[in-house]
């Protein structure tokens, strides 16, 4: 598709670009694993709040800057080039798109303030296996009262509050509340996760029944598509770099013909991902009809090109690629768990399929 930015967006996307390579390179997230601290990032967070960032998609009535999601998928794309660990996608984007979708307007005035300014953290609680099978729950829910488990909730060991995926719909499930209990996870991307156990734990039902359920997670695919795709742009670059320096046989090695047709491949496969990547972006803005199927279309997308992406990174890099000294391989963790999170690419071909009546 063509598309053209505002001159608002372009100023919102100069100054994440700028702010990510000089506050959050991928050295951050490194010194974080070395640490072990697990994706937690707090002072990064309160940068990233004090830009406005966490309120982009809210209302201004809400106290956040109304947006869009085009604008919020500007500041992912650019916190995916540097593997930014953040909650900007599992809060920003897709617990403040729940309670704008769901919410009740006493849940709107309650969190959307909180996470607008980043002193709330949200995160989407959906699988309860190894795959993402978001119509499988079996949460039982009775009495403003829910038990059964969640796996592998992104974010999880650091919400404040939780949108909990039910047969039925979604439940508001704040992080104290009795009978909840989260077991952190050290996850292989370093960014830190959770398992959610309930028993008997409170809960508030939200609105629009099992049809929210698909609306939020549409939502989640986009914006982690677009974060992907910065994180594919980036792996690109610096692998075109040096392919453009690094010599053997006494030539740069991206005079060959056999690496420069890798490099083209992958070059078109970005320049796909981008425009689907941006249609659905764009679509959400509109409310457009058809949601669901951009939504699996650039989410699809973005896992294939992210996975073939991270792949030549290290592949192209040769043996430095495949040491730790060297930043491929944290993209290649990433892009492994992000292609999972919240349907792979087997999973939204099938479901683009089935969208389109094969």
């Amino acid at each position: 598709m063509t598309f053209t930015l505002s001159e608002e967006q372009r100023l919102l996307k100069d100054a994440a670009r700028d702010f990510f390579q000089d506050q959050a390179p991928v050295s951050r997230l490194r010194k974080l694993r070395d640490e072990k601290k697990n994706g937690r990032d707090p002072d990064l967070w309160r940068e990233m709040a004090a830009m406005g960032w966490a309120g982009i998609i809210v209302p201004e009535a809400f106290g956040g800057s109304g947006l869009g999601y085009v604008g919020m998928g500007l500041v992912l794309e650019q916190a995916g080039r540097t593997l930014t660990a953040s909650p900007l996608h599992s809060s920003a984007l897709t617990c403040a798109s729940a309670l704008l979708l769901a919410g009740t307007q006493a849940q709107k005035e309650r969190w959307l303030p909180k996470i607008a300014t980043g002193e709330a953290i949200g995160a989407l609680a959906v699988d309860e296996g190894a795959h993402h099978a978001p119509d499988k729950s079996t949460l039982k829910v009775s009495g403003g009262k829910i038990s059964g488990a969640k796996s592998y909730v992104a974010e999880g060991h650091i919400a404040d509050l939780f949108i909990v995926v039910g047969g039925d719909g979604l439940y508001l499930v704040r992080s104290d509340a009795k009978g909840m209990r989260r077991r952190e996870l050290l996850t292989v991307d370093s960014r830190g996760a959770a398992d959610l156990t309930f028993d008997d734990a409170d809960a508030e039902r939200m609105e629009g029944g099992a049809v929210a359920i698909d609306a939020v997670l549409d939502r989640a695919r986009i914006g982690l598509a677009a974060e992907m795709l910065g994180q594919a742009q980036e792996a690109f670059e610096i692998t075109s770099e040096y392919l453009k320096t690094r010599k053997q046989f006494g030539q740069v090695i991206g005079g060959f013909q056999a690496l420069q047709h890798r490099a083209a491949k992958l070059f078109t496969e970005l320049e796909l991902t981008r425009s689907c990547v941006f249609a659905a972006l764009d679509a959400l803005d509109r409310d457009d009809a058809r949601i669901p199927e951009y939504a699996s279309l650039a989410k699809g997308r973005a896992s294939e090109t992210l996975h073939l992406a991270s792949n030549e990174m290290v592949q192209l890099h040769g043996g430095i690629g495949m040491t730790d000294a060297h930043d491929a391989g944290f993209y290649l963790k990433r892009a492994r768990v992000a292609e999972a999170l919240y349907g792979g690419a087997s999973f939204h071909r099938d479901r683009y399929a089935r969208l389109l009546g094969f």
